[in-house]
């Protein structure tokens, strides 16, 4: 058994976890580093910075706050008459230091329902709470008519499931990070609340590295980043959620939608383009009207008619499925196309390029018969990974997302579907011989689904890239194919996208690359920089000569000095610079200094460095750094 002072909580055989102080002698002790272990230990801290709160600002009511996974803290939300500010994290922050050092019990009690009323008289939110209890009491931790709550030495008390860490001096390394607003229980309609985050770590040193990572985040922030390498930008006057790309960012989305498509072709796609409107009741057939709706755009009324922006490219596709009859000859059928979709976000969680109104997805569509599915499903999967290797991405995890079966109106409510799906996505997972995890709660409306879950810096994890097993939809749309057999049969679909949508995936490469983007993928792959002014017309012939084979450049012949020059091009993140002054213009030759280098490469004759340039585009490698 660990120390005391590493443990945490104890799970018991059947996987409850419960306060060391109530555990059996057969119970698993917890450590502080253990991912259970952790989670309880910031859930804790939350409840440490609730009573600071609550010391400091009396007049404050506290309404919940949970450990989180993503990013790794915890957060607790509080109704309070103004926001609050730097200067009050930093006096909350010295108060919850206090209380640890007072190393205060956290003690279990349960109490009626009625208890808890009187207990927590005049804090609006945990009132409703309690008297919401009884509409889902095994989630609140509600036994036998009563509920549990915790006290710290009788100073503080929380509505609580537990366990919780054995007393506030086990909390070794914490950090209050920010606050932001945030409406109770997520509804817009309902009161906003300020939410202050926070997290924990068993050690200093642990937390300093975590801190060290958000530091390198905001360097790496994909906003900044884009204003600064003039890649992307948003506008009041466009709206928000509506990003304009600019000439650098559509050379790189351009790029990778060459890569990717070329990809397609090779693997037996064909691209087609559809319209960014439907009917709306094309949306009522395929169920998306009925389960998005509150994040669709309203529809326009145009003549006899509803039209809407679409939220998904599926439908389009299967209507070209249905424009004539297939044979089983044709299947599998994969149809791709980047194509533009359109979610209502509210503003509050419009962010940069990462969470947007308007998407444009690599997306398709796979028809295909049931003895098809697996090999389909794994030549999916095995691109996404070789798409993943030339750009660099190497953090990302597979979650086989499933449905929540007490759920019937997220989830179709069809068990043989459901059943058959997920046995078949489990299948081809173990077949592939990868690990992954399960996520109920997380699966399409119409099928369950495979999930590329990357993770940046700031320990935020994104759905990239999907791979989605659908049943549903053919059904809805009565899709038919004409089996060898000669008779009708029902096709299967697997909706893809690779890389996801443009958005997301160029928000998490700008973060990857710093925005140093690998030379293939660079807007400006050269600069050229003459030394003096009588050097300009040899630059000039310079950069002819590279854009007559195809490489992007640029030539700098201000009246900055030279130094000036070479940083700006570093700073534009360029990958190579190239100076050319009396010697290079004599020899017709060129000095060559790689991004991020101080290092020069002098003499190198045009002819070889377009060799080396071309060889490192057309495989396309990674940046040395």
């Amino acid at each position: 058994m660990p120390k005391k002072s590493d443990a945490v909580c104890a799970r018991l055989p059947d996987g409850t976890l419960v306060d060391l102080s109530g555990a059996p002698e057969d119970a698993e002790i917890l450590k502080q580093t253990d991912p259970e272990g952790r989670e309880v230990l910031r859930h804790s801290t939350a409840h440490v910075l609730a009573q600071a709160v609550l010391s400091l600002f009396p007049d404050a009511r506290y309404a919940g706050g949970p450990a989180i996974e993503n990013p790794p803290g915890f957060y607790y939300d509080f109704g309070v008459d103004e926001p609050f500010t730097p200067e009050d994290l930093e006096a909350i922050q010295k108060k919850m230091e206090e209380i640890i050092q007072e190393d205060q019990p956290f003690e279990r009690e349960e109490v009626s329902l009625e208890e808890a009323l009187q207990i927590f008289g005049g804090q609006e939110f945990k009132l409703e709470w309690i008297k919401g209890i009884g509409d889902d009491a095994s989630e609140q931790g509600v036994i036998d008519g009563t509920v549990s709550i915790y006290r710290n030495t009788g100073k503080f008390v929380d509505l609580c499931r537990g366990p919780h860490i054995p007393s506030t001096g086990s909390i070794r390394a914490f950090k209050l990070l920010r606050s932001s607003g945030a409406y109770w229980r997520g509804d817009e309609n309902r009161p906003m609340l300020q939410r202050i985050f926070g997290t924990a770590f068993e050690s200093k040193k642990a937390l300093d590295e975590y801190l060290q990572r958000l530091e390198e985040a905001d360097r790496r922030d994909h906003r900044k980043l884009g204003r600064e390498l003039e890649l992307f930008m948003t506008s009041q006057e466009i709206g928000s959620g509506l990003p304009l790309w600019l000439p650098n960012g559509s050379t790189v989305r351009r790029l990778l939608e060459e890569y990717v498509v070329e990809e397609e072709r090779k693997a037996g796609y064909q691209h087609v383009y559809t319209p960014h409107l439907g009917k709306r009741e094309l949306y009522e057939t395929s169920g998306h009207w009925q389960h998005y709706r509150d994040t669709m755009f309203p529809p326009i009324a145009l003549e006899h008619e509803e039209l809407v922006l679409r939220p998904m490219n599926c439908p389009h596709h299967i209507v070209i499925y249905q424009s004539r009859v297939r044979s089983y000859r044709e299947l599998p059928l994969r149809l791709a196309e980047f194509g533009t979709m359109y979610r209502f976000e509210r503003s509050g969680v419009v962010s940069g390029l990462s969470r947007v109104r308007a998407m444009n997805l690599n997306d398709a569509h796979i028809f295909c018969t049931a003895d098809q599915i697996k090999d389909e499903f794994t030549s999916v999967v095995r691109m996404v990974e070789r798409t993943y290797e030339v750009l660099g991405i190497t953090e990302y995890r597979y979650r086989v997302s499933l449905r929540d079966p007490g759920d019937k109106e997220k989830y179709v409510d069809n068990d043989e579907m459901w059943e058959l799906g997920e046995r078949v996505l489990h299948e081809v997972m173990d077949g592939l011989n990868v690990d992954y995890f399960d996520a109920p709660g997380e699966a399409a409306f119409y099928g369950p689904k495979l999930d590329i879950q990357l993770t940046d810096l700031r320990g935020h994890e994104e759905t990239i890239s999907t791979v989605q097993l659908d049943f549903h939809l053919p059904d809805r749309f009565g899709l038919e194919y004409k089996g060898e057999d000669g008779q009708a049969h029902r096709p299967v679909m697997i909706h893809r996208g690779v890389i996801g949508t443009h958005e997301r995936m160029m928000a998490y490469l700008i973060e990857l690359y710093a925005g140093a983007f690998p030379t293939w993928l660079a807007p400006i792959q050269v600069a050229v920089i003459p030394i003096a002014e009588r050097h300009s017309e040899y630059a000039g012939e310079v950069a002819t000569a590279l854009e007559n084979e195809g490489v992007r450049v640029e030539v700098d012949s201000s009246n900055e000095t030279l130094g000036n020059r070479v940083r700006k091009a570093n700073n534009a993140k360029i990958p190579y610079m190239l100076i050319v002054g009396d010697n290079e213009m004599e020899a017709r030759s060129l000095s060559v200094r790689r991004r991020g280098s101080r290092e020069e490469r002098r003499g190198v004759p045009i002819g070889d460095f377009l060799s080396e340039i071309a060889d490192e585009v057309s495989e396309k490698t990674l940046d040395p750094s």
